[in-house]
């Protein structure tokens, strides 16, 4: 990769690290249904107006607004209400690696390789180390913020999935086009649970007493973290391999964790701390794992080259 490539793509993961402070802020004026249908709303407006459909059944891009926008951030923005705390979110939502794997699984019929179980079980222990620290210490996280959570990561792992359908039915589309378009389900789905959970008289008081913190808080979960961070991470994949990009999203989570450290003065326990470092292995096996697995069929070769072939008898 070029170096202007590397820091466009820690640019992007950096933003999506700070995104979860951004979040926080954003809960403090705004209900987590409201919040969600404005993001979407300057997500899709007025863009939707000049880009063409995208060439593909409709039903593609609903559902994929729907897992996508209302599942993940549904889930999400409702947990850091209830008691999530930012750092930590950043961390647990990405399970969605290992959610992926099973429902590839059971609905596509991909097999798991033994570096991707292993890492599913390490990645399991840290979950459940983070989920028993519940209730503990100042600023305490939520047993109900961490199963929200674990629920959004599953709804992005189900997007994952319709995406990868896509590519093996051989449909192709432009990404941009497709996440304009998936931005409509979302603005529909939050505003109607926003009328119904919050009422039209905490709406209306929202937004008339709307914070300028508020304001920039949906701006940049719309224009920054969705829409320029999202085209950025689409042609660093088509410039280069998935595996030369998708390890840069490991960093995200650190950026979560930094982040909130600084600006919202969360500290971790040291139990979260542990789960959390052992969550990212977990991750790192899974990444990196097929590589690992290598090693042998390369030691072999190299010492076929140099001449060791190894004694016989």
């Amino acid at each position: 990769m070029r170096w202007r490539d590397y820091l466009l793509a820690l640019v992007v993961v950096s933003s999506w690290g700070f995104n979860f402070v951004v979040i926080r802020w954003g809960l403090h004026g705004l209900p987590p249904m409201l919040l969600g249908a404005l993001r979407f709303l300057l997500v899709a407006v007025p863009a939707v107006l000049f880009i063409p459909r995208p060439a593909l059944a409709a039903r593609y891009w609903l559902a994929y607004g729907v897992v996508w926008g209302v599942g993940q951030f549904g889930f999400l923005f409702t947990a850091m209400q209830v008691g999530m705390p930012a750092g930590l979110a950043s961390v647990v939502l990405q399970s969605q690696a290992f959610f992926t794997l099973l429902f590839a699984a059971l609905w596509l019929g991909e097999r798991w390789r033994w570096f991707q179980l292993a890492g599913l079980l390490v990645a399991a222990g840290g979950l459940t180390l983070i989920g028993l620290s519940h209730g503990v210490g100042l600023g305490a996280m939520s047993l109900l913020g961490f199963s929200l959570t674990l629920c959004g990561a599953a709804a992005w792992a189900l997007g994952n999935i319709l995406i990868r359908q896509l590519s093996r039915q051989g449909i192709a589309f432009q990404a941009s086009h497709f996440l304009i378009w998936a931005a409509i389900p979302p603005i529909i789905i939050f505003s109607l649970l926003s009328l119904w959970l919050d009422g039209p008289t905490a709406i209306a008081t929202a937004i008339r007493d709307i914070s300028l913190r508020s304001i920039l808080a949906v701006l940049y979960l719309a224009w920054v973290a969705t829409i320029l961070a999202t085209s950025i991470w689409n042609r660093l994949l088509q410039d280069y391999s998935a595996n030369q990009v998708a390890p840069f999203s490991l960093l995200v989570p650190w950026f979560g964790l930094a982040s909130a450290a600084l600006l919202l003065d969360e500290a971790l326990l040291p139990q979260q701390w542990l789960g959390a470092a052992i969550l990212m292995l977990g991750l790192l096996l899974n990444v990196f794992g097929g590589r690992l697995a290598g090693l042998p069929t390369l030691g072999r070769g190299l010492a076929s080259k140099l001449g060791w072939a190894p004694r016989q008898g």
